[in-house]
């Protein structure tokens, strides 16, 4: 096969030239100089060994051969933008997405989006890896998951953050709880009653130790366990409260837990996507990651209540 000595820029270039009626505004088009533009049409021309164009001082039309070559120049055009789009389809149409997340984030925010994700491209394979804070962020680092979302990450060498939602934490208890009828409540209030707390090694923990006053009734607590999932059920059970984020709260008003609002100074937590600096997404999970952010203005409003 004959090698060709041009490309789809010459190719853009002439039929640019015919369709914009002049080389000037042709380059103007393409946004290039008109001796640029003069020297893609004569590359296409020494190419074919002919002449493409008909040049007077008042005039430019098409020759003979160019007549009969321009129909092929935008058939080839249209083609490969054609596969291009095709490619991208199959792309999106199939493949496997891998996304990082804390525990609250995968049972209460991600559901709805998935279900619209698998509607829409049922051939993808959905993956989640529900982990700890500090978990999701070892699996970022390691390459495991496409994206993740997580509080933790920002200013972390060789990560990303973009931030997506900031949420409040709320005193979790039952709603037959005392405390649970009160607009506000404060960490002596919360120190009254038999509390559970996550590990100090909890992404969370780490949130509240910093925020809240030192030496406060939180760290009296009768209960320890790794998740926040783990203190709601136990909540549940009238085992105790906890200061927990509003996302991990189940929604719905047959839920047997309240969320009252802390006194004072909000403490909140910024949760964000998170990915490995410098890395574009394939286009299943970039498709994916849209999506979440279009549902997010809804989402937001969790940061505001």
């Amino acid at each position: 096969m004959q090698r060709l000595r041009f490309d789809l820029d010459d190719l853009q270039a002439m039929v640019a030239v015919v369709e914009q009626g002049g080389f000037r505004a042709a380059a103007l088009a393409l946004n290039l100089s008109q001796p640029a533009l003069s020297r893609r049409i004569a590359k296409l021309e020494d190419a074919l060994h002919v002449q493409l164009f008909e040049r007077s001082t008042r005039r430019v039309s098409l020759s003979l051969m160019g007549r009969e070559f321009y129909g092929r120049a935008v058939a080839i055009l249209q083609g490969v933008e054609a596969s291009l789009h095709d490619i991208s389809d199959i792309a999106l149409a199939q493949g496997q997405v891998t996304v990082a997340c804390v525990p609250s984030v995968a049972q209460h925010l991600l559901p709805p989006i998935m279900r619209r994700f698998q509607q829409q491209s049922p051939r993808v394979r959905l993956r989640v890896i529900d982990d700890g804070a500090n978990a999701v962020l070892k699996h970022m680092e390691r390459g495991d998951a496409d994206f993740g979302i997580n509080f933790l990450g920002a200013g972390e060498n060789g990560i990303d953050f973009e931030p997506i939602l900031q949420e409040r934490f709320v005193l979790a208890c039952r709603f037959d709880h005392p405390l649970a009828a009160r607009r506000a409540v404060g960490w002596d209030d919360i120190g009254q009653y038999p509390t559970i707390t996550v590990a100090k090694s909890s992404g969370n923990r780490m949130v509240l130790d910093r925020a809240a006053p030192p030496g406060s009734a939180r760290l009296a607590s009768m209960v320890e366990v790794s998740h926040v999932s783990t203190l709601l059920e136990m909540a549940k059970a009238g085992l105790g409260i906890g200061v927990v984020p509003q996302l991990a709260l189940p929604s719905g008003s047959d839920s047997v837990l309240r969320g009252v609002p802390l006194a004072g100074e909000a403490i909140v937590r910024t949760l964000g996507v998170i990915r490995r600096a410098g890395r574009l997404l394939p286009p299943p999970a970039q498709h994916f990651y849209e999506m979440l952010k279009l549902s997010l203005p809804a989402a937001a409003l969790l940061g505001a209540r």
